[in-house]
């Protein structure tokens, strides 16, 4: 794909998954994320050159400008689509692929100090919530959904929903059927359990009239 099509494309993208989007000239001079990819491809294309200092410099304009923070290492496949990006950043090993969407507040973040793959791989199609961390080595599934606010530190297969602290998978689309498998949910089950016994004191305590001293 030529650097003008993969420009287009990102134009089209911002389109596609931005109802506020009104024109091209906007997304062009207003849009954080598409400045973001812009910059990156061009400090990845040095980095895989092996030049020195200038594509993290590269980098670090970017993060001052747009508050997107991407390592000129980190891999971006076509038709990314980096929402707001405030405080988004994307860490040297991370590979992403097409279609993915990443809301602000997104940290694709490593645990290991040794030169190896420490950053998260993303699959097709995947959707990051606000504010997510997604950490480690792991892999996140094509078509899977990270709620907002979680912290993923292992896998997660195709086409799941995860939520939480840590970050669990609560559901997973049958892509065959588009029917969704609900899973179970220890730490809900007992956060509902706890809310039914809270409930049942208050109404025990009121019926009588209190607790007497």
């Amino acid at each position: 794909m030529s650097l003008i099509t993969s420009i287009m494309d990102d134009i089209k993208t911002v389109f596609d998954n931005d109802p506020a989007a009104v024109s091209t000239i906007e997304i062009v001079l207003a849009y954080p994320g598409f400045h973001a990819r812009q910059f990156h491809r061009l400090a990845h294309q040095l980095w895989r050159w092996h030049i020195p200092v200038l594509p993290r410099f590269i980098s670090h304009v970017s993060r001052f400008l747009t508050g997107i923070e991407i390592h000129p290492g980190a891999k971006l496949g076509n038709r990314v689509f980096i929402d707001h990006g405030m405080g988004v950043v994307i860490g040297e090993t991370s590979e992403i692929g097409d279609n993915v969407i990443l809301h602000q507040g997104v940290t694709l973040g490593g645990t290991s100090r040794q030169r190896i793959k420490r950053h998260p791989t993303l699959g097709d199609s995947v959707v990051v919530g606000v504010g997510a961390q997604l950490i480690g080595a792991i892999t996140i599934g094509d078509n899977t959904k990270i709620g907002a606010g979680s912290v993923v530190v292992n896998s997660v297969p195709s086409h799941a929903t995860v939520v939480g602290v840590p970050g669990r998978v609560v559901a997973v689309r049958n892509p065959d059927t588009d029917t969704v498998e609900k899973l179970p949910d220890p730490v809900g089950e007992k956060l509902e359990n706890l809310e039914g016994r809270i409930i049942k004191l208050e109404k025990h305590s009121a019926s009588t009239g209190g607790m007497k001293r």
